[in-house]
């Protein structure tokens, strides 16, 4: 393990106070940006029906923000993959470590899709739900299992994908990264690498000096943590406010509960079997959690949580390096597990629809295996849509839902990104690879960072 040592002549500093700590800068932004958000709602849209000047610049610093994580998001993937595949040969273990973790991702994924067809059932936010919003939109994209297989498969080597929206007459079409094919070529580079030999040796160095680059890009991103959230959480205010939810109280009561049952209850539960403390889990993974709630993104901020799990939590930077970025893209436990499970089941209870036992066993199948079928799409719209596919339900449904939708994905996207650190730490602990003495430090960024500078 290394460590740091003090420059010669200089002195030794202490423990910073609280309020100059990073995570009470987050605390501080969250608060600035609800107030900020809140204002900006009751300034209300100008003279030509267009957001206020407040709400631009808070949509504004938060889209930055969010970019600035995303534009680090392929490098980060492809280097990092590279990277730990070359170096898992390094461990006797590698084999056990990337089975235990797909089965880890299942098992947690089972869990939480229980939890929200048993929630579905009790709550019957279907049934219970008042009039909903006739502004409802239909989905923009379908998800299939077609899609999926095709998703599997590499349309070129950089993973890009070019996206068309047609808006008002006009077509607008956009260059973005297929974060599943991005896994896919990074994987088949880096076993390739492995069985060249010594000639990919020099390419090898080339990855590693690369994602050195590309770490610390990403803790001078991380640093502007408080200024996004400001921005992000204030235009989430600004922009939807908390009215929408009276029109589907009972349903997102339901999705909310449910992932706070996973994140509170499950999460905590595992890491105790494990022998591990849950408040150095949420102090160590707490600024992965609250920028995924925030920025209502895994992929953008994937670069935060891989971070967080090898110097905050104490998994080995060989696993961490392929386990997070694969958790990223297929374990979802919110937006795969909990929020199609009782979504289908509002769906079903709206329109009258009975489910039986098959039905129940189908919605569980889809949240597990079909968790993937969600990455470089549209998140959890395309699993839903997948979901009520498999189960016959209407489709129009869906759109029921989209009026809300990005209240509930804030919370959604937290409990992803609180999972994908989750497993790793666990599988980490389970191989006796789990660096105890650092998962039990202070999960501040500061200390983060200071690892990251001798990484």
């Amino acid at each position: 393990m290394t460590t740091v040592t003090p420059r010669a002549g200089a002195a030794t500093a202490g423990p910073k106070p609280f309020f100059a700590s990073f995570g009470f800068q987050v605390l501080a932004a969250m608060v600035i940006g609800l107030a900020l958000g809140w204002i900006a709602r009751n300034i209300g849209p100008d003279a030509a029906g267009q957001p206020n000047w407040l709400t631009t610049t808070l949509a504004t610093t938060g889209s930055i923000f969010v970019q600035l994580l995303q534009a680090l998001v392929p490098p980060l993937i492809f280097t990092a993959i590279v990277a730990s595949i070359s170096n898992l040969r390094q461990l006797s273990n590698a084999a056990a470590l990337v089975w235990q973790t797909l089965l880890w991702f299942a098992i947690t994924a089972f869990i939480a899709v229980l939890i929200g067809i048993a929630l579905g059932l009790i709550i019957q936010p279907g049934i219970n739900s008042g009039a909903i919003a006739a502004s409802a939109k239909a989905p923009g994209a379908v998800g299939s299992w077609l899609d999926f297989l095709k998703g599997l498969v590499p349309a070129n080597m950089l993973g890009l994908q070019a996206t068309t929206r047609v808006d008002g007459g006009a077509a607008t079409t956009r260059l973005g990264f297929n974060v599943l094919q991005l896994l896919v070529i990074s994987i088949v580079v880096g076993i390739a690498a492995l069985k060249v030999g010594e000639r990919a040796n020099s390419f090898l160095a080339f990855n590693e000096s690369l994602l050195a680059i590309t770490r610390k890009i990403l803790w001078w991103v991380i640093r502007l943590t408080p200024i996004g959230t400001i921005g992000l959480l204030g235009n989430a205010v600004a922009q939807y406010g908390w009215q929408t939810l009276q029109q589907l109280s009972w349903y997102a009561f339901a999705i909310y509960l449910g992932l706070a049952i996973v994140l509170l209850i499950v999460y905590p539960a595992l890491l105790i079997l494990h022998g591990l403390s849950p408040l150095r889990f949420f102090a160590g993974a707490w600024p992965a959690i609250q920028l995924a709630f925030v920025s209502r993104s895994s992929v953008g901020t994937l670069p935060v949580t891989e971070a967080v799990t090898e110097k905050s939590l104490g998994v080995p930077r060989e696993y961490a390096a392929f386990a997070v970025p694969l958790g990223a893209t297929t374990k979802m436990d919110g937006c795969a597990a909990i929020y199609p499970a009782i979504s289908a089941i509002f769906v079903a209870q709206f329109y009258g629809v009975p489910l039986g036992i098959q039905e129940y066993v189908l919605i569980a199948f889809v949240s597990v295996i079909g968790s993937a079928a969600t990455a470089g799409l549209t998140g959890a719209t395309v699993m839903l849509t997948l979901t009520l596919s498999t189960l016959g339900l209407p489709l129009a449904g869906v759109g029921l839902l989209l009026a809300i939708d990005p209240i509930l994905d804030m919370g959604r996207t937290a409990v992803n990104v609180a999972g994908q650190a989750l497993v790793p730490t666990i599988v980490a602990k389970r191989q006796g690879m789990l660096d105890q003495a650092q998962y039990d430090r202070a999960g501040d960024i500061e200390a983060i960072d200071a690892g990251a500078q001798v990484a």
